[in-house]
């Protein structure tokens, strides 16, 4: 079996009476661009900052190739970290910011040039080299932070939030640069950040963290399509939740009542579930459509429109039903605007496929 690049076996971390993080096992493997996604306080930081030896955890043990670092401070552990603030040098030039920690380490001069010109080419700061950081736009001085924390060569490259300070547009211009770098270096990278789109751009895997406790570890897609907890489907996307009530369970086709729709559901759902068992249905907004009234649908309920929300390439619409349950449903703006056919106040038929949708027991 293949030993993880990093692990993490039984961690805790308390700070007096709270506890930041409990019972946490986390593998990650070599060339991994893994996130730790999660709310404001769920303790992502926390983990990071552990990882890199800035915090000592109350329990538990941290293992880089298979050695004990839980002790080891920041310098004898094979990684560095790029910091949400960059934490860049005001009174040095970029090339002194990207070169400090190649100095620290004593590296022959003529190396240290040579490595700051390389990554200096490499993130496209070169005709930065002698401006200084108030000089610099934000997507500029994170460039530099970037540089500075690749320069040394470590095996794993630790980012707190590292695209928090950049506008929308070049965030995700960035999202895209960050994947292609990390696959041209064949490092291992390991991200902080609350936002779920970016984790979903970048990540080969997700930790998803929810108050101190990790809900899921999964790729992306599966994360998406497959959460394992209620809190997993609510905070990745958009979603419908409706408590449902187990009527029958035949091969893989299960039959449910929701109160809340007053309907009966049908969904494809592989694992035993025993009738009177309350469970959650998930039903993603893009997969509800609407239908016409003689069509058959697994599943189907009529409200009119009460919202609607314009994103420019989708809009979401909120269909409220005759007991006031609200359902959520997205449609592609591939219309002029003059000519889309929904409005508010609009009565419509809704549906969707029993195996478009999920049953969630956790």
């Amino acid at each position: 079996m293949e030993t993880p690049l990093i692990e993490v076996r039984g961690l805790r971390k308390n700070f007096d009476d709270v506890t930041a993080l409990s019972n946490i096992d986390l593998s990650i493997k070599e060339g991994e661009f893994f996130s730790l996604l999660g709310s404001s306080g769920c303790g992502k930081s926390t983990l990071l900052r552990i990882l890199a030896g800035f915090e000592q955890p109350t329990e538990g043990r941290v293992f880089i190739q298979g050695k004990d670092v839980t002790d080891l401070p920041p310098y004898e552990r094979p990684l560095n970290m790029m910091f949400q603030s960059y934490a860049l040098f005001p009174h040095l030039s970029v090339f002194n910011n990207v070169a400090y920690g190649l100095k620290r380490d004593r590296i022959p001069n003529a190396e240290i040039a040579a490595r700051v010109e390389e990554i200096c080419q490499l993130m496209q700061i070169s005709k930065l080299m002698n401006r200084k950081p108030h000089q610099l736009s934000g997507g500029q001085r994170q460039r530099v932070a970037l540089a500075r924390a690749l320069v040394k060569r470590a095996k794993i490259l630790l980012l707190d939030e590292p695209l928090g300070a950049l506008d929308k547009k070049l965030r995700e211009d960035m999202q895209f640069e960050l994947v292609n770098l990390q696959e041209l270096l064949k490092m291992t990278f390991v991200v902080v950040t609350h936002d779920q789109e970016e984790a979903m751009t970048m990540s080969s895997r997700v930790a998803l963290l929810n108050d101190g406790l990790i809900e899921q570890v999964d790729t992306p897609r599966r994360l998406y399509e497959y959460p394992a907890t209620r809190y997993a489907a609510s905070f990745v996307g958009l979603s419908n939740l409706f408590e449902a009530r187990v009527s029958s369970h035949q091969d893989d086709v299960v039959t449910l009542w929701c109160d809340a729709l007053e309907a009966e559901l049908t969904v494809r759902h592989v694992q035993p579930l025993v009738p009177d068992m309350v469970v959650t249905v998930l039903v993603r907004p893009e997969k509800v459509s609407i239908t016409n009234p003689n069509a058959q649908a697994d599943n189907s309920v009529v409200g009119v429109i009460e919202n609607i929300a314009y994103l420019g390439d989708v809009s979401i619409y909120y269909c409220n039903l005759p007991n006031g349950q609200s359902v959520k449903f997205t449609q592609a703006n591939v219309q002029p605007a003059a000519e889309l056919p929904l409005d508010w106040g609009q009565k419509v038929r809704l549906g969707w496929r029993a195996d478009t949708c999920n049953v969630l027991v956790a």
